[in-house]
């Protein structure tokens, strides 16, 4: 045979093709593996780069075109909003706990006898009674069930800091992804062309991107603008718990419920130990604007971009945090929400495929 010709082309073998693909599956796990401990991270700092980058195009044409400072700016002022009123809400729950076991300890905390309707319940009622009289014994009593309880809160405050510190991390890597963003984009382009087809390959591009900003604007957003109008309102007030309460307004503003759930009870609470003033008026106030400014943001940022039912946002927040904690609460809705818009787009794109295919082949009948 001469040495220049073409080898013959031989049939693959199945037990070759399976070796292939083992070896293939094997390198993808472990892959994912050694990846998986940074991919939160890499996906909430996908998701910010995302939803930053259109402010990062408008400051760098005021900037001279310098993509490295522009995206060093935003991650400052990023980390500048997020930390400030953050060690405000730090500092008011940390006060608040301090105060309540001071007052426990020292009897300022004083607790109502039970009221009548309590009666048909003794076991409640005995304990409530002796806790009216007797607080400091009944703690001692409870010790070590209340032990287990902060042990469980304090991880649970724990993995809030983690995420915290997860976020902080996720915005400077993001200023990196925003600084080599157009290399970034057509990456992207690159690989869901190669994926679905050039057609359809920056379709997909573009509808996830709108649907990353759709949501963290419209959803996440909104819900943490109005945790911080009203945890600073709160924590100037001094309203105990101040903290907690900011979180509580976070999450019902995740799940789309009214956050006057939160505000209404607060002003009551004020107005009731306090009693009418204009402090407490011009308190009420804010409380309540701060409570319906969703109403003003969801028209100018839910209206932009793609649609998405608000159960898909809320089932993504609740089992992104069962999945992946504080982190997840953020990270789920948007996930769930760009696998929800494409799984309609295949859904959509199938149809007008049979549709368009039905329509040119000739009636049979």
């Amino acid at each position: 045979m001469h040495p220049n010709a073409p080898i013959p082309h031989r049939p693959e073998n199945p037990l070759d093709i399976l070796i292939h693909a083992g070896l293939i599956a094997i390198l993808a796990i472990s892959c994912y593996l050694v990846f998986k401990p940074f991919l939160n991270l890499l996906l909430w700092s996908l998701i910010l780069a995302v939803m930053l980058y259109p402010l990062h195009g408008w400051l760098k044409a005021r900037l001279g075109g310098h993509d490295g400072l522009t995206a060093s700016l935003i991650v400052a002022l990023c980390l500048l909003v997020l930390l400030a009123p953050t060690y405000l809400l730090t500092v008011s729950l940390i006060d608040s706990v301090q105060h309540a076991l001071e007052a426990i300890r020292g009897g300022g905390l004083l607790i109502p006898p039970p009221p009548d309707s309590l009666a048909d319940w003794p076991r409640l009622h005995a304990l409530w009674q002796e806790a009216s009289t007797d607080l400091a014994g009944v703690l001692r009593r409870l010790v070590p069930d209340f032990r287990q309880f902060s042990l469980d809160l304090l991880r649970r405050v724990a993995g809030i800091g983690a995420g915290f510190m997860m976020l902080v991390g996720a915005l400077v890597i993001a200023g990196i992804i925003m600084a080599f963003g157009a290399l970034g984009h057509r990456s992207a382009r690159r690989i869901s062309r190669r994926i679905v087809g050039v057609q359809r390959g920056d379709r997909i591009v573009a509808l996830c991107t709108a649907t990353i900003r759709t949501v963290a604007l419209g959803v996440l957003g909104i819900a943490f603008i109005q945790m911080l109008l009203i945890g600073v309102g709160f924590v100037l007030k001094g309203i105990p718990g101040a903290g907690l309460l900011a979180l509580v307004v976070l999450v019902l503003g995740l799940a789309q419920v009214p956050a006057t759930l939160v505000t209404l009870p607060v002003i009551a609470y004020v107005f009731a130990t306090e009693g009418a003033s204009v402090t407490t008026v011009i308190f009420a106030v804010y409380s309540i604007l701060a409570g319906l400014v969703d109403n003003v943001l969801k028209p100018l940022l839910l209206g932009r971009g793609v649609d998405v039912p608000m159960p898909v946002v809320l089932i993504g927040a609740l089992g992104g945090m069962v999945a992946s904690g504080i982190i997840g609460l953020f990270i789920g809705p948007i996930v769930l929400a760009v696998g929800y818009r494409l799984f309609w787009e295949w859904v959509d794109g199938t149809g007008s495929e049979d549709a368009t295919r039905a329509s040119s082949e000739p009636d049979g009948r």
